[in-house]
């Protein structure tokens, strides 16, 4: 099953990204036919910042690959290489209903949010709707919240294809119902927006700084703490098997530790579990080239699938050549 899915380089990646995302994306590339991209064009909606885009897009194929994603089994690419996107996305707006995107969440919460209304993050569904139809993508793991995309690509790709025959494959969303949504500082959806994150691969002294901002409840240190309502746990039992957040209810209950020191035991759970990705996130870092090769590589394969499904579609829109 080939199935597509992206990461937008719009800052530094965070532990919600890793567990609401890249852990299943790993997981993903040894059944699956896994195409990767990181959509820079999409992040031109939220980053207008031209270096700190580059510097980001650069660094989010290095946390990917650092992370466990294997250039072996996994197309790993930028989007702006791959110019058909661009030119798949004109061709759909014109089949595109505006109603259809007027009806769409994501861009209604946005505006809500502050964020500046324009035509870029008004059509941004259709660009995803080239993403992932340019690739005749099976499969899109999305969050609850972009379920409405790809159906919204699906609506899409049936207009096209009642049109001029079926060229395009049906996507199918996929979510994972066991990835719980991973909370921020405050409890909130952890999220670079709320400014409540902590990063994956942050300095120490930064971690630390971060782990002891988690907001918790005044319960004095003597007194048993319920694991279940705290910020702290629901982001250490990330971190631990089955028999880990048994021990880890064990002390909440019995009392007798604070919450701060269930939040140093969690900035040590993460600085130990991410010491491995820190050393090869250190060789990418030093060996830009081949971080660069890996994205050229994977660009090589998404732009010849690309071109193939343009030769089809351009005659039968009647583009010439």
């Amino acid at each position: 099953m080939r199935t597509l899915t992206g990461i937008q380089p719009s800052g530094a990646l965070h532990i919600g990204n890793y567990f609401g995302a890249i852990k299943q994306m790993v997981d993903l590339q040894e059944k699956d036919e896994l195409f990767l991209f990181i959509p820079n064009y999409h992040a031109l909606t939220s980053l207008k910042d031209p270096q700190a885009l580059k510097d980001n897009t650069l660094d989010a194929a290095i946390t990917l690959l650092s992370l466990g994603i294997d250039p072996a089994k996994t197309t790993l690419w930028v989007q702006s290489d791959v110019k058909e996107v661009l030119e798949l996305y004109w061709i759909l707006s014109g089949y595109t209903p505006m109603g259809l995107l007027e009806r769409a969440h994501s861009y209604k919460d946005k505006v809500a949010k502050g964020i500046g209304a324009n035509h870029s993050l008004f059509s941004y569904p259709v660009l995803m709707a080239a993403d992932i139809l340019l690739y005749h993508a099976q499969c899109v793991p999305v969050g609850k919240d972009q379920i409405q995309h790809v159906e919204i690509t699906r609506d899409i790709a049936v207009k096209f294809n009642n049109d001029h025959g079926e060229i395009f494959t049906l996507p199918d969303f996929k979510v994972d119902e066991e990835v719980s949504t991973v909370p921020g500082l405050d409890g909130a959806k952890m999220s670079k927006s709320y400014g409540n994150t902590i990063d994956i691969f942050c300095t120490e002294k930064e971690l630390k700084k971060r782990c002891s901002a988690i907001i918790t409840d005044s319960t004095p240190l003597e007194d048993p703490k319920d694991p279940f309502t705290c910020n702290v746990f629901a982001l250490a039992k990330l971190f631990l098997d089955e028999a880990g957040q048994k021990e880890l209810i064990s002390r909440y209950q019995r009392g007798g530790e604070g919450h701060g020191h269930f939040k140093m035991y969690l900035k040590e759970l993460i600085w130990d579990s991410f010491a491995p990705n820190r050393e090869r996130r250190a060789y990418y870092q030093n060996n830009p080239d081949v971080v660069l090769e890996i994205l050229e590589q994977g660009a090589q394969k998404a732009r010849h699938i690309a071109q193939e499904t343009m030769e089809a579609i351009r005659p039968a829109v009647g583009l010439y050549r």
